[in-house]
């Protein structure tokens, strides 16, 4: 059966002629007009079955709860296959489909007529979808893959999507204006119809070869990446400063395994309730998986602490390297996606949903500040927050001041009922030029695992209670920061600004280019003299023109240049090429470090990763 299926505004049809001897009676051809409906455009194909159309009305059903429509049209519409079925056979399950949507308002257009249409059809994300439904659409993958009981589900979720904006109004996505949140319609496009396959490589990928920061690793599985010198000083830079700044929340780092036993009770019931596809391994008679996240392992320990309400809320953090996912082949593109990749994880044990809600929006700011602080604004993200339709009626204020802090209208996905552990999530998603949205930051409230893994806490009735877990990333994956970054970078380029790391990681700071040999000492001085303040500094002695290693250091992002000449080096001040004015000025050598700080202040440093002249380094062929 093929579907296509629209949201509109109206629909008016007329039956002008009989096209089949079986066609619908009509006594009186008229002209219809129906408003505010989902028109769907129906195609019944040989070897549909009963079970095709229940599948397909379903589906239906739930695409038009999301928008919030209970007006349906099905709409026999032959012209969308050349492989029909019998006419008697697609009447009745026509009338089959009509039958399973009585609790909407449901017609249907004259079945075997030409007829000719107007149609309106609404401007949102959801207004038009398309679809192919056969007897095994609602299958499982081949394969001995295990996939959990939550991610079989995840599909057959009953939610609403809608838009709630800063002052607390909530709007249903088909009557919300999108034009000046592009980026939201994007995402709630990208979310709704959970197709996560990429068509072709977005422009970070050839950007990570081109800089020397990762390539796929072909003697590997799909979705793990080799990251050379370069992007291994990033990656490490990122990983200390967002470890850094969860220890100064309040986080106390822990380490534990990667792999787990698969067979362990609170292992079973917990992956069933974590939307996610694993590694598994069979080991000396047991069954393990490589950990899709930090949870389990935190919990487990949290299970060893003696807890008293005036010690929480306690939090455990820990920066996995790795977190395993078996990803779909068709999902794994560059950074944006893979099998393995480092995440900060940060749980916090809370002992009610007050303290929980006051934890989450402190949480919540520090993973505004963290993202900033990496190079990435509010404005490269949108914002989606998703919760139970009763924890939003309990907690309508709370929510609706998260929306405040992000400052614009953010995408809702309200459950009927609870199916995952978490009763609220809130992520921050960015959008690459591809229109596909990656979920950076992310807070959950849990309120299952406390019990589940017997963690619990004594009152201030002297009883004891299970905690409410919160689950927040600050950061999201390292390796999605850099996927992320480099977006940035290509998208800048694109539209005529120079692409640009921020300064604390940029593999190297500041090129010292020797106009001539006999500068090399003064050169090597200076270097030395800047590299004491805590500054990555490089030499290009190569024998190479000067425009040659001015345009190398530029396609290098290199900010900082200081070519050396006799004018230079009998200066008292430094001539500097800076990138990203496109200026050269003099500046004096304390001003020039000041400049550096105060870009770079608060954020880890490393050396350089790579020899400090450029004569000593191999060519990476990429």
């Amino acid at each position: 059966m093929r579907i296509l299926q629209l949201h509109c505004d109206h629909i008016e049809y007329t039956p002008t002629k009989k096209e089949i001897k079986s066609a619908e009676d009509i006594a009186d051809p008229q002209t219809t007009r129906l408003e505010e409906l989902v028109v769907v455009f129906v195609a019944i194909e040989d070897g549909d079955d009963s079970s095709v159309a229940q599948n397909a009305i379903s589906q239906i059903k739930s695409s038009m709860e999301k928008i919030g429509c209970k007006k349906l049209l099905l709409y026999p519409y032959a012209h969308l296959s050349s492989n029909l079925a019998k006419p008697s056979t697609a009447m009745s399950l026509l009338k089959e489909m009509e039958d399973g949507a009585s609790e909407l308002d449901v017609s249907h257009s004259p079945f075997g007529w030409t007829k000719s249409y107007k149609i309106q059809v609404k401007g949102h994300p959801l207004a038009e979808s398309s679809k192919v439904v056969t007897k095994d659409s609602s299958g499982l993958k081949p394969d001995d893959e295990i996939t959990s009981d939550a991610l079989k589900g995840e599909s057959k979720i009953r939610s609403y999507w809608k838009i709630l904006s800063p002052d607390g109004t909530m709007t249903n996505i088909g009557d919300f204006d999108f034009s000046k949140h592009k980026k939201l319609e994007i995402l709630a496009k990208y979310e709704s119809a959970k197709i996560r396959k990429v068509d072709q490589p977005p422009p970070h990928v050839a950007l990570m070869k081109k800089m020397g920061i990762a390539d796929y690793e072909p003697a590997s599985d799909s979705g793990n990446m080799r990251f050379y010198p370069n992007g291994r000083l990033i990656k490490s830079l990122i990983e200390r400063y967002v470890t850094d700044r969860v220890k100064e929340y309040g986080g106390y780092e822990v380490e534990t395994p990667i792999m787990y036993d698969s067979e362990h009770p609170s292992m079973v019931s917990y992956f069933n309730r974590f939307p996610a596809r694993q590694y598994n391994i069979d080991s000396e008679g047991k069954k393990l998986f490589l950990r899709f996240a930090a949870c389990f392992g935190q919990f487990l320990m949290a299970n060893q602490y003696q807890l008293s309400y005036k010690t929480l809320p306690f939090k455990l953090y820990e920066l996995t390297r790795y977190s395993f996912r078996r990803e779909q082949s068709g999902e794994l593109v560059g950074l944006r996606r893979l099998r393995a990749f480092t995440m900060p994880d940060c749980h916090a044990f809370c002992k009610d949903m007050k303290q929980a809600v006051d934890e989450i929006k402190i949480r919540f700011d520090l993973s505004q500040s963290v993202l900033r602080e990496l190079g990435i604004n509010e404005t490269d993200y949108d914002m989606a927050i998703r919760f139970t339709e009763d924890f939003y009626n309990e907690n309508k204020s709370a929510i609706e001041e998260l929306v405040k802090k992000h400052g614009r209208p953010v995408l809702v996905e309200m459950w009927k009922e609870k199916f995952f552990y978490f009763v609220l999530k809130w992520e921050f998603n960015f959008i690459d030029g591809l229109g596909k949205a990656s979920a950076l930051s992310t807070d959950q409230i849990d309120v299952e695992n406390g019990k589940r893994y017997g963690i619990d806490f004594v009152d201030e009735n002297n009883m004891k209670q299970n905690p409410i877990i919160l689950h927040n990333s600050p950061s999201g994956a390292i390796e999605r920061i850099i996927y992320a970054l480099l977006e940035k970078a290509a998208k800048d380029s694109y539209e005529g600004r120079k692409p640009q790391f921020p300064l604390w990681l940029s593999p190297t700071q500041v090129r010292i280019i020797p106009l001539k040999e006999e500068f090399n000492e003064f050169t090597e001085t200076l270097a030395d003299k800047i590299s004491t303040h805590d500054v990555r500094v490089d030499i290009d002695d190569r024998n190479e023109s000067i425009g040659k290693r001015i345009r190398e250091a530029e396609k290098e992002w290199i900010r900082y240049i200081l070519v050396i000449g006799d004018k230079e080096a009998n200066s008292q001040n430094l001539s500097i090429r800076d990138r990203q004015t496109g200026d050269v000025r003099e500046i004096s050598f304390d001003d020039f470090i000041k400049e550096i700080d105060e870009q770079t202040k608060g954020k880890p440093f490393t050396g350089l990763n790579l020899p400090k002249h450029l004569s000593k380094r191999p060519n990476l062929m990429v």
